[in-house]
């Protein structure tokens, strides 16, 4: 529990030595993951991007990024199999009426193996984070690789 003061300043602070403050879980959100975001969004510059919370320093970071030309197997096999992660992934798509299109996935890692401490703090920080990345256009939760599969991404993407 805090302090009413602590909770204030929390709420209040907006930037401190390219970090942003998520109040709810005393998470912060450091300047380069939007602007890594950014860059996939609008110059698609990446793939994809793998978040990290640093849990010593209580904020996300960037980890990974991915090169434009790899792919979404390249993509699953950056993510650990028993650490939970934040990812963002550029998915490239033919509709039906054979149109090329992109979608923003977010995806929310939480594999089964992953410590249960590693899961709660990823949970209670991911409404906050995604708010920070303007842009995602489908949300996926995901606790093990099949729920991974190339085929659900087709499928969330239309």
């Amino acid at each position: 529990m805090c302090s009413w003061f602590s909770c204030m300043l929390l709420e209040t602070i907006s930037f401190c030595g390219g970090v942003k403050a998520n109040a709810a879980s005393g998470m912060a959100v450091h300047d380069d993951c939007m602007l890594k975001f950014l860059e996939l969004k609008a110059k698609r510059t990446y793939r994809f991007i793998v978040y990290k919370i640093e849990e010593q320093q209580k904020q996300v970071v960037v980890e990974k990024l991915g090169e434009p030309g790899q792919s979404h197997d390249d993509f699953a096999a950056s993510l650990p199999a028993d650490e939970c992660r934040y990812a963002i992934f550029d998915f490239d798509f033919v509709t039906a009426e054979n149109c090329q299109k992109s979608k923003i996935f977010f995806i929310a890692w939480s594999p089964d193996t992953a410590r249960v401490r590693s899961k709660m703090i990823y949970a209670s920080s991911k409404d906050r984070f995604k708010r920070e990345l303007d842009g995602i256009q489908v949300e996926l939760q995901a606790t093990d690789p099949t729920e991974m599969d190339l085929d659900i991404f087709k499928s969330r993407a239309n």
